[in-house]
């Protein structure tokens, strides 16, 4: 439900007024108005990006205990994209539906969960792909727009017990939902920024008298480099906006992390690794500064956000009174980064980094540790200027990104049944959100 709903949040930032101040002006020539963009025609492009999956695994071995654990697979994802954009008018303004696929190979891995060398847990994303819808809102050359349809691809997991494997594969049907922003880059060239949440289903799979059940959940980042063939593929930026200055505003979106974790029993020297995977919904404010050399933009820029992100479903055993039973949450999180950007037109496509803090709470059974974490964090994003129905004026612009925030690692001695032992837990989140940001000197960029 998140996912849609950051979704929703994400179309709302493209909603712009579309008509010049049509009061009269005597004896003053008329400012010349930049074309209007069409985004109608066929485009074919390329993509690369990186995906998380967050699946949930439970493991029964048949003797009343279990795992429950999210084996998270990481890695790079790149393909291409071919697609069919249609404009029209709308109460809104103008507006874009469409056609895309496209087809992506992948690196995504995770063959770190072992318990104590006994029991090993692989899984393995090769390839996916998707056929999906696309509806926007138009501001001018920038196009902010919901994603969504059908999606495939081929998930490999194996279980080696005592040396022995089980594996299980196959090809995977299901859906996808996202968001994203498409911007004109000049000529017949547009670049975007986007988030795919893939659906690939439910699977149960048996053998030697155990059961492993699976739900097959990715998160896909990505930019994209698109041709467009045909509408207004000669497009050229006709102003430069001014990006100086002050700024304050706020925003939304989603986290998930994968957070390694490691028990260790202290007495026998062994084990476990695993992962935590806190996963909600952000939201805080920003405030930042602008400086602007022709069309590169450089700032600074800190934030602070409130989390619901948690993950209150690992354990280990998986037995009430005899197994060890996991809450993880983000608390709340903050950065103070750099930005550094280059302008096209009335769109600002920047890179992002600095420092992070936030605070990160584990249960363990009836015991909880909550710290203050430090580390650094990353990003990028597009900005682009924003109006709702003529409400917000050139004051106003909308920014989406992503964000990869590293909080460091931490380590807490604990007692288990008179079994002494140490709780070793990372905080690695990935952030995908969209803002909305007040210029206290007035944005000047060219109307559509």
């Amino acid at each position: 439900m998140k996912k849609i709903l950051l979704g929703v949040l994400l179309a709302g930032t493209a909603m712009s007024a579309q008509a010049a101040d049509l009061a009269p002006r005597p004896y003053t020539k008329a400012p010349v108005m930049a074309p209007v963009y069409d985004w109608t025609g066929f485009y074919l492009g390329v993509n690369a990006g990186f995906g998380l999956g967050r699946d949930r695994t439970v493991h029964d071995y048949g003797n009343g205990f279990g795992n429950s654990l999210y084996l998270q697979p990481l890695g790079a994802v790149g393909g291409g994209q071919i697609g069919y954009n249609w404009q029209t008018n709308s109460f809104l303004g103008p507006i874009v539906i469409g056609v895309e696929a496209d087809i992506q190979g992948a690196d995504m891995t995770d063959n770190r969960t072992d318990f104590i060398g006994l029991i090993q847990y692989r899984q393995k994303l090769d390839w996916f792909g998707t056929a999906r819808g696309r509806i926007g809102l138009v501001n001018g050359p920038t196009l902010t727009y919901l994603t969504g349809g059908y999606a495939y691809g081929n998930v490999n997991t194996t279980i080696t017990e005592a040396g022995v494997p089980f594996a299980f594969s196959g090809n995977r049907g299901g859906w996808t939902w996202g968001s994203g922003v498409e911007a004109a880059l000049g000529g017949n060239w547009t670049g975007k920024i986007e988030y795919l949440y893939v659906d690939l289903g439910n699977r149960t799979d048996s053998f030697v008298g155990q059961t492993l059940h699976s739900e097959l959940r990715e998160n896909i980042f990505r930019v994209g480099l698109n041709y467009r063939i045909g509408g207004h593929s000669t497009y050229t930026p006709t102003v430069t906006a001014n990006w100086n200055g002050f700024y304050l505003g706020g925003n939304v979106g989603t986290g998930t992390s994968r957070n390694h974790a490691t028990v260790t029993d202290i007495n026998a020297g062994t084990s476990v690794l695993f992962n935590l995977a806190p996963d909600g919904l952000i939201g805080g404010g920003q405030i930042g500064y602008n400086w602007q050399a022709g069309n590169i933009v450089y700032g600074l820029e800190t934030d602070f956000q409130g989390s619901t992100m948690e993950d209150n479903k690992t354990c280990i055993g998986c037995v009430p009174g005899a197994s060890l039973d996991f809450n993880s949450k983000i608390q709340w999180l903050g950065t103070v980064r750099g930005r550094l950007g280059y302008a096209v037109g009335p769109s600002l496509f920047y890179a992002t980094g600095g420092f992070a803090y936030g605070s990160v709470k584990t249960a363990l059974n009836t015991l909880s540790f909550s710290d203050t974490r430090t580390g650094w964090t990353v990003g990028g994003g597009i900005e682009t200027p924003f109006t709702l129905l003529g409400l917000f004026g050139p004051n106003w612009t909308s920014t989406t990104e992503y964000l990869y925030v590293d909080l460091g690692r931490s380590s807490r001695s604990f007692d288990f049944g008179n079994a002494p032992g140490v709780l070793t837990t990372g905080a690695q989140e990935h952030i995908f959100r969209t803002g909305l940001n007040y210029h206290f000197n007035t944005p000047v960029s060219a109307r559509y």
